[in-house]
């Protein structure tokens, strides 16, 4: 039997009502799935380029927007 997601901790709902998985649920789960996840704390390692490079350079452009 697989663990309940639990909204906030392991997923959120976005501004479109998509569920969207936190880095804690990445995290738990071991791996990069390769689908360029938003929260991907493995920086993004299995998707294929150029995609990768592209997710990589739009994080590093938000994060520094923000700070």
């Amino acid at each position: 039997m697989q663990p309940q997601l639990k909204e906030g901790i392991d997923f959120y709902y976005n501004e479109d009502g998509y569920v969207v998985l936190t880095a804690t649920f990445l995290l738990k789960r071991g791996y990069c799935c390769g689908n360029g996840c938003k929260h991907c704390p493995y920086d993004y390692e299995k998707v294929p380029e150029p995609r990768r490079t592209d997710l990589l350079a739009a994080r590093k452009l938000n994060n520094k927007e923000k700070g």
